[in-house]
């Protein structure tokens, strides 16, 4: 099988990729694992492990190491891009349309639609993260600790992170892993991988630079480049670390408008933090280059996730074989919970609550609890919920009701 038809596959789980990591990590299983038997059942497993315990969006890296193991370095690059490309195109499209035409009524209504049902993805997101991360009450005390130390003290993500990981480290293992064999590690390959990677992202930052100055692509670059290494948890983790910055710290866009991203993330294909393509479009929207920075914050965002998965691609039964990597990473995930729970509470105020508790638009929150009680009655995809609100907001509008 050449790497030319591989591709076709590539693109089509590019395309059809809806629903979130679960979502596109099935659809990545039954059309390579089961239609295909390209990859082992045993195979696609630990690389999903893997690519679960690295920084970064595990369903972007497992096709990535899907792509090296069929076909090395092209392929791990191809399938790669494929997962993120047609959903990055169509995000730049769209925060075009958001930025350009956001006033517009029409526009605008199905905006104010979909905030609400966002709000309960992310609250989903909440419970579904407790569920498999909150087994034991000191996972329940990290998650609270973090949310406190967010929401309270106002300390930087990445602190929270790295806390949370130590925390990790004291803990006893939840289980012990299963013996995996395969070839042994090599630090020195590891190490070249990764200087190739960081070399590159650095090349990009010095030469956009040179040709446009430094802001705000300065900005752009350590923004999205930081977020990505510390990206553990999935894109819900990371969003409040992103929407801080690129709110409160930069100004390139309201929460509102991070809002809005959010909604067109979940219901465009692709993973979910392709979000920051969109907030990245809005720190070049006032200059006109909003298509650039978009590109460069997808690239910043997703460069590191390639560098990480391919230096450690050979790798992964030894990657399985580290104890402490698993405990540091289940205190992670355990904090993860209290980090998305920050997430939620500052979208909800964004949403509902723009200008203070005064503020509070009783019509979003009618929705809010609509969508509350059908979420709680059936779990409905979440693109479906976007529709649902979209198509909400257009009737609001048409009732006069906003």
């Amino acid at each position: 099988m050449r790497l030319a038809q591989a591709l076709a596959i590539y693109l089509k789980i590019g395309l059809l990729s809806f629903g979130g990591p679960a979502g596109q990590i099935a659809l990545m299983h039954d059309e390579i694992v089961e239609r295909r038997r390209w990859v082992r059942d045993g195979d696609f497993a630990n690389g999903l492990s893997v690519a679960m315990v690295l920084p970064g969006p595990e369903a972007q890296q497992l096709a990535t190491w899907l792509g090296w193991r069929l076909h090395g370095l092209a392929g791990g690059l191809a399938a790669g891009l494929a997962f993120i490309l047609p959903g990055a195109a169509l995000m730049i499209l769209l925060a075009w349309i958001a930025a350009a035409h956001g006033q517009m009524p029409l526009v605008a209504a199905v905006f104010y639609g979909i905030q609400p049902a966002v709000l309960v993805i992310v609250a989903r997101a909440v419970v579904n993260l407790g569920r498999r991360a909150l087994a034991r009450p000191a996972d329940w005390a990290l998650a609270g600790a973090a949310f406190g130390l967010l929401w309270g003290a106002g300390l930087p993500f990445p602190l929270i992170i790295g806390l949370a990981a130590l925390a990790g480290l004291l803990l006893p293992p939840k289980a012990p892993p299963q013996p995996v064999a395969g070839a042994p590690f090599s630090a020195g390959q590891v190490a070249r991988t990764l200087a190739a990677g960081l070399g590159l992202i650095a090349a990009v930052w010095l030469g956009v630079r040179a040709l446009f100055g430094a802001d705000p692509f300065d900005g752009i670059a350590y923004l999205f480049t930081t977020a990505a290494f510390v990206s553990f948890g999935g894109a819900y983790a990371l969003l409040p670390y992103v929407a801080e910055r690129a709110v409160e710290i930069y100004g390139w866009l309201t929460p509102a408008q991070m809002l809005n991203g959010l909604a067109i993330a979940e219901a465009t294909p692709g993973p979910l933090i392709l979000v920051t393509t969109y907030a990245g479009f809005f720190a070049g929207a006032g200059s006109g280059q909003g298509a650039l920075t978009a590109a460069l914050a997808t690239f910043y965002t997703f460069a590191p996730s390639f560098t990480l998965i391919l230096a450690v691609a050979p790798y992964v039964a030894a990657v399985e074989r580290q104890p402490l990597l698993r405990r540091a990473l289940a205190g992670v995930s355990a904090a993860v919970v209290g980090v998305v729970l920050n997430l939620a509470v500052y979208l909800a105020e964004a949403a509902l609550m723009p200008a203070g508790p005064a503020s509070l638009e009783r019509p979003k929150l009618a929705l809010l609890a609509l969508f509350a009680a059908a979420a709680l009655w059936r779990p409905w995809p979440m693109h479906v919920l976007v529709l649902a609100g979209a198509v909400a907001g257009l009737a609001l509008l048409g009732a006069g009701a906003i």
